[in-house]
């Protein structure tokens, strides 16, 4: 940014007459003012401004230099002005993405509503399970679940999501219900895989005390769609955040184990590439599905 201010240093000793008045209108010493000129001069290998003891002048080589730098510059701050400019403005198009179960069933009904108030806003939402860095992917905003998996990246809490012990009643009806965590070991667990500690299933219990369990079964999977329909299959006793399964659950084909026993809650993030400055209308969708979704 140094070569910058030198230039910006020219064109102002160039309209102001002096460096004196330059160095007022810049916010610097004339020491400094001074120092800018000399770098330009060095290396140009030519005198750019004439200085007397009453102003300073431009020489032929300091007027064409001034006439193409500051065209260049103008362009600059017109484009300074045209980014802050669309950071504020409500207009262009938005992507996230989203989890492929999550997405279709809270982010898409809030995508509705949300360019509802914002009708000069477009959006697209991209679904996968699969974490990407959004610089690859160009999405404004990232939705996942569970813990941050990139330092690099800005993340905002906005939710947290239960998880809970179910399964199905058949399985049950042959195997018996487990009444305490370290039951479990005794059933068929579906687990999934692709996930840090796999198989390892953390409790805590009525008066705060942490119960670990390893569990196993015949049947794991790295998607989550295949281990909840697994379990609903019968193959045995699953994790899941309740809102991938409570449709089940009313309907009565699976059934909530080990209430009085809580499984760590997951938490829901925001993410997005780590900027100076965020635009406006993503601010305010990350706002807008933080009030919405914190709920759950």
């Amino acid at each position: 940014m140094d070569a910058l201010r030198d230039l910006e240093t020219l064109v102002a000793v160039v309209e102001e007459g002096s460096l004196t008045n330059a160095a007022r209108r810049l916010g610097r010493s004339l020491q400094a003012v001074s120092r800018s000129l000399q770098v330009l001069e060095r290396a140009h290998g030519s005198t750019l401004i004439v200085r007397t003891t009453r102003t300073s002048q431009p020489s032929e080589a300091g007027m064409r230099f001034y006439e193409r730098v500051k065209g260049a510059l103008t362009e600059l701050e017109l484009a300074r002005t045209e980014l802050a400019e669309e950071l504020h403005r409500l207009t262009g198009r938005l992507r996230i993405n989203a989890p492929t179960l999550f997405g279709p069933k809270f982010v898409a009904p809030l995508v509705a509503e949300f360019l509802q108030r914002h009708p000069q806003l477009a959006l697209s939402l991209d679904l996968s399970d699969e974490y990407r860095d959004p610089a690859e992917t160009g999405a404004d905003v990232t939705v996942r679940i569970g813990e941050m998996p990139d330092s690099r990246l800005v993340a905002r809490r906005i939710g947290t999501l239960r998880r809970v012990v179910f399964a199905a009643p058949a399985y049950l009806a042959e195997h018996g219900r487990p009444s305490h965590p370290r039951d479990l070991v005794r059933h068929d667990c579906v687990v999934r895989t692709g996930v840090p500690h796999p198989g390892r299933w953390v409790f805590t219990s009525p008066d705060g005390n942490e119960i670990a369990v390893n569990v196993a079964g015949r049947f794991d999977s790295n998607q989550v769609a295949a281990v909840n329909a697994g379990v609903l299959g019968g193959m045995g006793v699953g994790v899941a955040a309740f809102w991938q399964i409570q449709e089940w659950v009313e309907a009565g084909k699976a059934e909530v184990l080990l209430t009085d026993f809580q499984l760590t809650p997951l938490p829901l993030h925001a993410m997005w590439t780590r900027t100076r400055r965020l635009p406006q209308r993503t601010r305010l969708l990350v706002d807008f599905l933080a009030v919405k979704l914190g709920t759950l």
